[in-house]
Order: C-alpha cells, then structure tokens, then sequence
C-alpha cells in the first residue's frame, strides 16, 4: 500500500514522533467497546453509569459494572500493535503515547512514556480520602483501609475534569511533534479530539472508519491497527 509506505518514510525521518490511541486499540485485544450500541450492559447505556452521578447515587450498579470492566482485562492482553508501539519507542522511532484507552495495555507491552489521559482500571482510591488501594480490595468490596469510605477505578468519568499531568505532558509533546499518528479512534471525545489540532506537524489517522474531519489529516490509513502497524514495522 502506497501510503504505508510513505508513512513508513515519514516515520523514519520524524525526530519527535506521537501516538494518539483510542478504543479501537483496545478491542482488537478483544475487550469490548462501551461505547458501542451492542456494548450496551444490562439495558444500560454505559456512559450513564461511568459518571460521577451514578457513583454517589448508585454505587452498587456502579460498582457491578467497572468490577466486570476489570475482569474483562484478566482474559485479554495487549495485541501485537501494542508491542510494535513499544518497541518503537526503545528505538527512538517514537517518544510518546497519549492513550485515551484505561486498560493499561501500553505499559503492559512495554511502553514507558505512556499519558493515560483518561486513567486506568488498575489503579484504585478511595472516594472519601483519596487513599490509594488495590483491586482485590475494590472488587471484594472492601472500605478504605484508612477511612472506611467506599473505592473506585482511577479512570475519569463524565462529570471529571483529565489528570493535568497526563493532559499537560500530551499537549507539550504534541506541540513539539514532527508527526502524530492517532490509532483507533474516530475523534469523537472531548478534550482529547483537540489534541491533533496542537501540532505543526504532519497529522495520520490509523482506523477502521474513515472519519468525517479527513481533510484535517495529511495521510488517512483504512485498516485495523494491528495489521497497519505489523506492515509499517516490516517497512521501518
């Protein structure tokens, strides 16, 4: 394919190169998308149960349902564009990812430079004190073991502001980036669909649908990540 080429060229002469990732990253691991119509749970639409409204006025369902958004990471592992990433950054090809993604997948495969933009499911704290906690803990439905107050998954629900130092160190690579290439994501969400826009750099978008914004893009590549990352490696 003429554009993984050239992408691949475009890679190598890139001295500070960023990666946007989003869901799509994730659901070749095999997790599902929540987001998705068929990924609704329980009759549920789950963007109204990761809020911080049903945390305080359900916690019980709320509970239920990040208890099996955890569990879903015990049958799934990061995929081979999760390592390829990795590897890329130990080579220099890469200097950073911002991941809207909280399954920890990145650092799983191996990536260190890693701004989970909206949190991770493996991180715990509690709701009252801010105590950190461990999984086992949130899923037994254990108290803070310093207040008694319940815990949750450090992940950003709708009604949370981003971390600033996750968000902050994102901006401040984009802004120095040669090339950003956003994987797996249709740029829906706010405010991580205005990160590409930060950059003077060259913009690529990775992903199984076309998005509506192309034109704001210097290379669009139509595909799975995994596929188009395992053909740019053999070509980089």
């Amino acid at each position: 394919m003429k554009e993984i080429k050239r992408l691949a060229g475009w890679i190598k002469q890139s001295d500070f190169t960023v990666v946007l990732t989003g869901a799509g990253m994730s659901t070749e691991s095999g997790l599902p998308d929540f987001r998705s119509k068929s990924g609704w749970w329980k009759s549920y639409d789950p963007s109204a149960l990761a809020s911080v409204d049903a945390m305080k006025t359900n916690y019980p369902l709320f509970h239920e349902f990040y208890c099996m958004r955890i569990k879903a990471l015990e049958e799934c592992q990061p995929h081979r564009g999760h390592y390829i990433l990795a590897e890329w950054e130990k080579k220099g090809l890469i200097h950073s990812i911002a991941t809207q993604n909280v399954d920890g997948f990145h650092r799983a495969a191996g990536s260190v430079n890693v701004h989970e933009l909206h949190g991770s499911l493996r991180s715990i704290r509690c709701l009252g004190c801010g105590m950190r906690g461990g999984v086992e803990d949130f899923i037994n439905k254990a108290g803070c073991r310093s207040c008694g107050k319940n815990l949750r998954p450090e992940v950003v629900l709708f009604g949370e502001m981003l971390p600033a130092d996750a968000w902050d160190s994102a901006i401040n690579d984009i802004g120095k980036a040669d090339l950003v290439i956003v994987i797996g994501t249709s740029l829906q969400v706010y405010p991580a669909n205005q990160l590409p826009s930060l950059t003077k750099g060259r913009k690529v978008i990775i992903n199984c649908e076309v998005p509506a914004g192309r034109s704001k893009f210097d290379m669009v590549v139509k595909g799975k990540a995994g596929d188009v990352l395992a053909e740019l490696k053999r070509m980089v």
